[in-house]
C-alpha cells in the first residue's frame, strides 16, 4: 500500500509524468482499437465470439519479428503481416469457422479456443518461449527539457494505426463489399434474398479480421514484447473494447481502445506492472457488470 501512495504521490508532484503516461497510452490504445474493431466486426457480422482474436496478433508479432532477424525493417511487417494474415484468416473460415457459424454459442467459443491453443502450441513449437522483440532502431524524441521522452516507433505506429483505421471506414462506407458486410450483420437472411452471398461475405469478414489483427501485431512487437502465450491478454483486451463500445459503433471502439490504453498505463506506474494483466481482467468483470444492469434497466422499462 505505501508503494501506490508513493506512485500516487510522484503523479501529484510531477504533473509533467502524467502527460508522459498519457502520451504512451494514447499511442499504445490505438493498437489496441485495432484489433478490438476486428474483433467487433466479427462478433456483429458473423456472431461469432472469437477467442484466437489475440494470438492472431502475436502472429502478426512474429512476422514483423522474422523480418528483422533477417535484416529486412520491421515496419515492412506491417503489410506483410496483413497479407500473410488475411491468408491464414481465410483457411481458418474455410476448415472451421463455416462450420460454426449457425451453431450455438458455446460451440464457436469451443471451436476458437481450440484454435487459439493450437495457434499458441504452433508459436511455441517454432520461435521457444522466450520473449522477443523487433527492434525499429527509432531514436526517442525528448519534450519539456527531456522530462516527456515520446519514443518514435510509438508515434509511428498510432500514425500507422490511424492511417489502417480510417481505410477500413472508407471501405466499408464507400466499397460495394463494405456495403454487403454491413447489409449482412443487419439481417443475413434479407441479405440473401437481395443476392448476397453471405458466405462469400463471412469469409472476407474474417480474413480481414485477420489481417487488422496482423498489422495491429507486427506494430505490438516493435513497441512491446511478444511470446506465443501472451494472446490471451489481446484477446481479453479486445472484448472489453468491444463490450464497452458495443456493435457497429466504431467511434466508441477507437475512444474504447484508446481510453484501455490510458487506464493500463496509469494503473501499470500506480499498481505496478504485476497487477497490469489483473486491472485488463477487473475492467472486463465490471464492464460485463454495467452491461448486465443497464439490460436489467431496459427490461424492466418494457415490462
Amino acid at each position: 500500500m505505501s508503494q501506490i501512495i508513493g506512485n500516487i504521490n510522484i503523479l501529484i508532484e510531477a504533473p509533467v509524468f502524467n502527460l508522459s503516461l498519457l502520451l504512451d497510452g494514447l499511442m499504445i490504445g490505438a493498437v489496441f482499437a485495432l484489433s478490438a474493431y476486428g474483433l467487433a466486426l466479427v462478433w456483429g457480422v458473423m456472431n461469432v465470439k472469437n477467442l484466437a482474436q489475440g494470438d492472431f496478433v502475436i502472429m502478426g508479432g512474429y512476422t514483423a519479428w522474422v523480418l528483422a532477424q533477417n535484416g529486412i525493417h520491421p515496419l515492412f511487417g506491417v503489410p506483410v503481416a496483413f497479407v500473410l494474415l488475411w491468408g491464414i484468416g481465410w483457411v481458418i473460415y474455410v476448415t472451421v469457422i463455416r462450420r460454426v457459424i449457425d451453431q450455438d454459442l458455446f460451440t464457436s467459443l469451443l471451436a476458437t479456443f481450440g484454435l487459439a491453443i493450437m495457434f499458441q502450441q504452433i508459436l511455441n513449437l517454432f520461435f521457444g518461449s522466450d520473449t522477443q522483440t523487433a527492434d525499429a532502431g527509432f531514436p526517442s524524441i525528448f519534450l519539456f527539457d527531456g522530462q516527456v521522452s515520446v519514443p518514435q516507433v510509438k508515434l509511428i505506429a498510432f500514425v500507422l494505426a490511424a492511417l489502417l483505421a480510417t481505410a477500413v471506414i472508407l471501405f466499408m462506407k464507400r466499397s460495394r463489399m463494405g456495403q454487403a458486410i454491413r447489409a449482412t450483420a443487419q439481417d443475413p437472411r434479407a441479405a440473401r434474398v437481395l443476392g448476397i452471398n453471405t458466405d462469400k461475405v463471412y469469409a472476407f469478414t474474417f480474413s480481414l479480421n485477420a489481417a487488422i489483427c496482423g498489422a495491429a501485431g507486427a506494430l505490438v512487437a516493435m513497441i512491446w514484447v511478444i511470446q506465443p502465450f501472451y494472446g490471451i491478454t489481446y484477446s481479453i483486451r479486445a472484448f472489453v473494447v468491444v463490450t464497452a463500445a458495443g456493435f457497429g459503433n466504431l467511434p466508441g471502439v477507437i475512444a474504447a481502445g484508446l481510453g484501455m490504453g490510458v487506464i493500463e498505463q496509469f494503473g501499470g506506474f500506480i499498481l505496478g506492472a504485476t497487477f497490469q494483466q489483473a486491472l485488463v481482467v477487473g475492467l472486463l468483470l465490471l464492464v460485463l457488470i454495467i452491461r448486465q444492469i443497464q439490460q436489467a434497466r431496459v427490461r424492466q422499462v418494457v415490462q
